[in-house]
Order: structure tokens, then sequence, then C-alpha cells
């Protein structure tokens, strides 16, 4: 790849650190070059955030309302402000996105409480859910109002629509609204081969946090309404919360480019092809212990001592757990079959080489 002279960085260096890593697909960058000239309407008021509203219903339902934001901290805290009151609670896993790595913004911006649950594989449960949400009526404790879930997880691991039903219907049952965090959803839909829908309004979660950024976006969400009486005002939460943007065309734009036709789809199933590879090149190297199903994009390893922070020299990627050497290899959109294997060639050697 010819670089230019505006380019600051190694384009040919590659890692397993983030699928945030990742560059624009360049699908999405034409859809943007197409968007951008001449004057349109602001604030979402555009042709593009127009066509994203059908685009939202054809993927969700015709009762789908689509309210674009700039990220995935963003369309969590839009979603779980517009769901709750102020002396609410949400359940979640203790390793929730919402939880770990958003910096407070779900408690301190939406002004809930998380209410964590531990959980081995990172899915809640139906078990797990009883466990938290307690205290209805009482109040001395924040009233339990709804529950988030990840899909895929933050430990790569995945809902079966039969689990993500049940446990809908138990939130349901018990008075709480159901937000899914779909950062990676494209990915689950695509290893299980199913609609975006399936794995949402046909299970019945009422909002969806809807990725692209993870997937081949430059920077686009959306907070999806499955049913309108779970939120009050998304459009106000939205505003106040500094997630509208002023030119909305090129948020959606990007959307646009990912879900009209199959990108995302086909973006998803590459990365988790990708991670499938991946996990089966680590699994065949001595001394390394595989710790979640690659059901996804992510692989998540122990390594044989030292070779991590040597590796790493080469290909970023994260230590997850640094107590027991955990690491987790994320895989994109542009993953290449050659990136994985000579990942995996060099630990074999490093793993060999080591004392």
């Amino acid at each position: 790849m010819t670089s230019s002279p505006l380019t600051r960085h190694d384009p040919a260096r590659r890692g397993f650190g983030s699928d945030n890593h990742a560059g624009v697909h360049p699908a999405v960058l034409e859809a943007l070059a197409a968007a951008n000239g001449g004057h349109v309407g602001a604030y979402g008021a555009d042709p593009y955030t127009e066509a994203l509203q059908d685009v939202a219903r054809r993927h969700f339902g015709a009762q789908a309302e689509c309210h674009p934001v700039f990220n995935g901290t963003g369309a969590n805290v839009v979603a779980l402000a517009a769901m709750t009151d102020r002396w609410d609670a949400v359940v979640c896993t203790e390793s929730a996105h919402v939880n770990v790595d958003e910096c407070g913004a779900p408690e301190k911006l939406a002004g809930v409480k998380l209410l964590p649950a531990p959980s081995p594989d990172g899915k809640l449960t139906p078990e797990l859910v009883d466990r938290r949400a307690h205290g209805f009526g009482v109040e001395h404790h924040a009233q339990p109002r709804a529950i988030t879930v990840s899909q895929s997880t933050e430990l790569g691991t995945l809902y079966t629509p039969d689990q993500l039903r049940a446990l809908c219907e138990h939130a349901h049952g018990l008075g709480l609204s159901v937000h899914l965090d779909g950062a990676r959803l494209a990915n689950a839909a695509a290893a299980l081969d199913l609609p975006l829908r399936a794995l949402t309004t046909d299970v019945g979660v009422d909002v969806v946090s809807w990725g692209g950024t993870k997937n081949g976006a430059l920077g686009a969400e959306a907070v999806v309404v499955l049913d309108p009486a779970a939120v009050r005002q998304p459009r106000f939460v939205r505003k106040l919360s500094a997630q509208l943007a002023s030119k909305m065309r090129f948020v959606s734009a990007q959307l646009l480019a990912l879900h009209e036709g199959e990108l995302w789809r086909e973006s998803a199933a590459h990365a988790n092809a990708a991670a499938r590879r991946l996990a089966d090149g680590l699994a065949a190297v001595p001394g390394v212990r595989i710790t979640q199903a690659a059901e996804a994009n992510a692989v998540f390893a122990v390594l044989p001592a030292g070779s991590a922070e040597r590796l790493q020299r080469r290909w970023p990627f994260h230590v997850w757990d640094g107590s027991t050497g955990e690491v987790r290899l994320m895989c994109s959109w542009d993953t290449a079959a050659e990136d994985v294997d000579a990942f995996v060639a060099a630990l074999r050697e490093d793993a060999t080489a080591a004392p």
C-alpha cells in the first residue's frame, strides 16, 4: 500500500487489539464521499437519515424507530436513559461493556445504578436476573427497571434465540424492559446465520444499540426503539446526551452502506471466520489454552509464559486478565488469513524456543 504525505502510521502493520483498530471499509468511504457536496437539512432532516429509517424497519420490523448517534457508549447511554428514571437500576453481567468499559457513563450520565451479576461466559440468565432484581417498591433501594445484554458478549460468546427469548420473557414478567447492546450484533447474526430481527424483535428485545463502527464504519451507531412503550422521549434524551449529530447525513450514510445490502453480514462473517481460524491455530500450539468458545470474532486464550509480552512487540493485542495471563485477540472485517497464520507461526516458534 502506498502512503500519502498525510499518512502518520504504518499501513502495513496489523494486529489483533480490537475490531476498532481496523480502518474504514472502502464501501463506507465511498458512501461518505457520495453523501458530500451541496446542502441538505441538519439534525436528521436529510434523505440519508430518512432512508435509514426504512432500512431499520426492514431489519427490525415496521415498528422500529432509528436514532443515529456517534458511538457505542453514546448509544447505550441514550437507550438506558430513555428507558429509566433517576432512581432506577439496570441488571447486567460483571463483564458487560456498560459496566467495565464506559467509564461509569451509564451511571453518571444516564443516572441509573448498574446491578452487575457474575457470569463466567458473559451471558445473563433468568436466575442471575433474580439474584440482582429485588427490592421492588422499597424506597431505600434503586428500583430494577431494565436488563441489558450484549450480543455478542464481551467474552465473545453468543446467546441463542431461545436463550434471549427466555430472558426477555422472564424480565418482562418482572416488569423489566430489555436493552440489547449490539455493538457486535452483526457478528452474532452472521455466526448464527440469522436476520437481525431474529435476535432482537422476534425474541422480545425492547431497545437495541445498533453497532456499525466495529464492523467497518468510520463512527456510526444508532439507538433502535422496538417497543415505544419502553422509552420516553428518546429524541430529547439524545440531544441532552450530546449525541445529536448536526451533519447526520454522514452518520446515516455509513449505516446505509453497511445495511442496505449484505455488507454488514459479509464483513462480520469474514471477521468470525478469521477468529475461528485463529482459535484453531492457537489450540494446536503446545501450552496454549483457549478459555472461551470462539463463537464470534473474539478469541480468548492463555499463552505460554512470556509469549504474550514478546509477541505484542509485533502484533498489538490485549492482556485481558493479568492475574491469569489470559489474552484477548480480536479479528476484524479486514483480518487476512495471512495475518492469522503469521501470528500462529510466530507463537509456535516462540513457544518452542522459550526455555
